[in-house]
This record gives structure tokens, sequence and C-alpha cells, in this order.
């Protein structure tokens, strides 16, 4: 599958996003019209991925074929839009997955895109950033925006069209209503039970939020457009969710006895038997966050995920700036990252024929280079490891977790033996990618050792499949003792990336 390419998109060029909820799939596109975004087409299924999902990390066969059979059908109508105007993300069911390989392998196939899965914090941030943009606020304005999915919540506050705070619950319409009202029987029993225990994860983080405050709290997601329809149906609301129209809706809810005899204006059969665990949450929200209002936008996770794809490979790339936000936080010696970038993108340039790479992979070596010593703030002692932990463990914004494993595994392998472990979490179709990409990293730190300013003299390096030659002056490494000395050792160590290097001296 082609890699995204980065660089300016140009107004006419379609984008998609595609949202794999875990209630709904959604996908949206879009055409850039002098800068801006047009949405031209959407479409939405309800797979209900969370039905699926058991307490060992497994997808039921009928949940996968569901899946799968959707993601084909959307797969039809993105088939012309180049990759790097195509992102489809996955949330908080294939976050569970003991093995989201095992999905994502046949799940890209019938897309035929990249899958990336992101955090419960990235997701929250890309509500926000969707939100935002499709409801523009004042700049001195704070939001609260709350998201209830299928198996996760996401609770941000932002200002302007920054987040300052993210959330990620694990309660969600599908996961709750599955947990609290099997069988689906419905007591004020259990309903008051599991208020208890989804306002318990509220409180972790409702202090904080509450002395931070907002002037405006919104509604995102099918599960409040629902009880917004709800309330505007009952004449309770004009289309707002309030503290006293959702005990209204509670009530009738527990009325009614069972998920499948609940009867209310307003309620699609689609969401019927969900609603009963999306308004339990939200009343969480309320109670612990000391909610009066909520307005309920239409701008959920793929809006977000749409302005995110504009701003990519340009000067709003978020990932660019959380890279700039991690050497900061990590005294990173930006003068070296610059001096083993500049080596590694000019290694880059002349072996990305022979080994297929693309702009999107120059953009990652640049990344990795960037963040190889970020260790260093940890210890010496093995900072090549601690620096890969703290890049595949971080909440980091932009990436998917993919991508931040991708980082992890360079900066994992930029140094000493490459164990077989480094690349054990990249998916089959990045390995290939991820091992070269070593490779150059590992040339670039080596031929900088010295932290010095000068530049190797006569330096030119060669593919040919999965051999390297690189070549250099003699007299220039001659005089460099210690570096000469590292590179006849490195060739051992580039077995471990499954690549043969030869130094060869002019």
């Amino acid at each position: 599958m082609p890699s995204r390419a980065v660089g300016p998109l140009r107004d006419g060029d379609l984008l998609a996003a595609l949202d794999l909820g875990s209630n709904s799939f959604h996908i949206v596109v879009a055409q850039r019209v002098l800068g801006q975004l047009r949405v031209v087409d959407r479409l939405r299924e309800t797979v209900r991925m969370a039905e699926g999902l058991n307490a060992l990390g497994g997808l039921s066969p009928e949940v996968c074929e569901r899946a799968l059979a959707c993601l084909s059908r959307f797969g039809q109508r993105i088939a012309d839009i180049p990759p790097r105007q195509v992102r489809a993300v996955a949330t908080n069911t294939v976050r569970q997955l003991r093995s989201p390989e095992a999905f994502l392998g046949p799940a890209e196939a019938a897309l035929g895109h990249a899958i990336d899965v992101i955090s419960g914090r990235e997701e929250a941030r890309l509500v926000y950033l969707g939100v935002a943009h499709e409801q523009p606020p004042q700049d001195d304005q704070k939001r609260l925006v709350i998201d209830i999915g299928g198996g996760s919540t996401e609770c941000i506050i932002g200002r302007g069209f920054t987040p300052l705070e993210r959330e990620s619950l694990q309660v969600g319409c599908v996961a709750s209503t599955r947990r609290f009202f099997e069988g689906g029987k419905l007591t004020r029993k259990r309903w008051n039970a599991a208020l208890t225990e989804v306002a318990l994860q509220f409180q972790q983080f409702a202090a904080p939020y509450r002395s931070l405050g907002w002037d405006e709290a919104i509604g995102t997601s099918g599960t409040h457009k629902a009880i917004g329809n709800i309330c505007a149906s009952m004449k309770l609301t004009k289309g707002a969710i309030t503290r006293e129209a959702l005990a209204v809706v509670r009530d009738r809810i527990l009325q009614a006895g069972r998920i499948e005899d609940i009867d209310l204006p307003g309620l699609s059969d689609d969401r019927r038997p969900v609603i009963a665990g999306g308004v339990l949450v939200l009343e969480a929200a309320f109670d612990a966050l000391d909610l009066s209002r909520l307005q309920v936008s239409k701008a959920a996770l793929r809006e977000g995920v749409l302005y995110d794809l504009l701003g990519r490979g340009g000067a709003d790339d978020p990932r660019d700036v959380s890279v700039a936000a991690l050497m900061q936080r990590y005294g990173v010696d930006a003068a070296q990252a610059a001096r083993v970038e500049a080596t590694a993108l000019a290694l880059f340039d002349q072996v990305a024929k022979a080994w297929s790479l693309g702009a999107e992979d120059r953009a990652v070596l640049s990344r990795a280079a960037h963040l190889h010593e970020i260790g260093l703030a940890i210890a010496h002692s093995g900072y090549h490891t601690h620096g890969a932990y703290v890049l595949q463990h971080s909440d980091i914004a932009g990436f998917s977790q993919q991508g931040q494993r991708f980082l992890a595994a360079l900066v994992r392998a930029h140094r000493r033996s490459v164990p077989k472990s480094a690349f054990e979490m990249i998916p089959d179709r990045l390995l290939a990618n991820a091992r070269h990409l070593a490779a150059l990293l590992r040339l670039a730190v080596l031929l900088h050792r010295s932290r010095g300013n000068e530049t190797p003299a006569g330096l030119q390096l060669q593919a040919e499949g999965e051999k390297l030659v690189l070549r250099m002056d003699k007299r220039w490494l001659q005089a460099r003792p210690l570096l000469r000395a590292d590179l006849e050792s490195e060739p051992e160590d580039m077995l471990g990336l499954g690549i043969n290097l030869k130094l060869a001296l002019d």
C-alpha cells in the first residue's frame, strides 16, 4: 500500500476522512476551495464494533465481517482519491484488541488505504479541532466539549482552536449498555449502581476541569444528537440538552423496563439499542461537571480528521509542532539534531529511488533525527532504549499509535545491536521502510559522533536490494580513527536490520 506523501494541497483536491468508531463507521468527503473545505459527500453505517469485543480482546467473526463489508463499500467511494488525501482512524474498540493487526490487515485491504489507530487523547484533540472549525469560537472563549462514542467518552476544554485539557474515559453508549443492562433489563436499581460507577471515572478530573472553567459546553457525536432530537421532539428544549430535560428522558427510558421497549419521540430504531448507555454516561457527566445545559454540535471526530489532514505537510502540521515540543521538554541538543538530520536526509536522497522511499518516509526520518537523543534526559546508558519507550508510550498530538511505534523503532535501532523485538510492533507493509530508514539514521548518527559541524568529504551511498555501499574519502577518514573504527564494526550491527553494508574508500 503506498505511503501518504506530504506537501501542500491545491484547490479542487478532494480529501476524505474515515472514523471507524465503536458504534458507527463514518466517511466524509470534502473539496479544498480557497484554502477551506466544502463537504461534498457523507456516508454512515452502524457497525457496532464494541458489540463484538470480548473480555480477552478478541473480535467476534460476525462483527468483523460486518466491519470489513462496510470498509469495502467505503473503499469504492474513495478509490479515486490519492492516498495522501485520505486518512482513516480507528478508535476505542480497535485500541482494546489484543492483536490489532489481525483486524487491521484485512481492514486495510478492504478499504484500500492505511488505517491509523489513535489514542484516546489524540481522539479528543481531533474532536475539539472539528468542533472549533465548524463553530468558530471567540479567541478568549473557553469551551467544554464532550464526545460520547460507542466505547469511550472524550472530554476537552479548549480556548480558540487550542485544546487545553484532554481526557478519555472507557465508557460509551454501546459498552455501557452491554455492561450495565445485560439481558436488556432496565431498573432504577441497576441505573443508580451504574451511575455511581461511571461517575467515579469523571471524578478523576472533574475538580481541575471545574476549576479551569468554561464559557460554553458542547456535546458532539450521535449520542448527543439523538438525545437533543428527543428533547426537541418532546418539546423539552429546542434541541439543547438541559439537566431537567435529561432527567425526563432518563425516567421515560426506565419506564420502558426493557431496552427493546424504549419508545421515545425522535428516537430512531438504529439508536434505540444503545440509547440507555448514552443517557447514563451523559447524566454522570452532568453530575460530575455540574452542568446545567449542553449545546449540540453537528461536528465530530471525522471533521477534525479532515481539518488535521488539511494542515499536514504544511506549516500547521501538528506532528512537527509535537516534535519541537518534545525536543524542548527533554532538552535535546538542537544543533546536533540538525547535523544528524542534514546528513540523514542527504543519504536518503541518494537511495530513495532504489528503496522506493517517498516524501512521507523522508519526513519520518527527519523527525526521528530530531528525537533520537531524547532518552539522554533519562540516562546516557541505554538512552536509545529510554527514548524509544518515551516515544511509544507518550500521548503525542498528531501521531497515530502506529506512527509513534514507527518512530520508537527507529530511535531504538539507531545505535548498538538491533534486537529482533525492535520492529515487532511495525505492520508488515511498513517493515521494509522501517529497516531502511533505521539504517540511514544509524549512519548519520555515527558520522556525527564527534558532534562537530564538519561533514564527511565525498560521501556517497548506493543501495541495491538489501545491499548498501558507503563510499568516502580515504584520507579524510584516516584522520579520524575513532570514526573509522565505528564504521568498520557497523556492518556486523547492520545485519540486525537485514542489510549488508560495505565501506568503500577512494
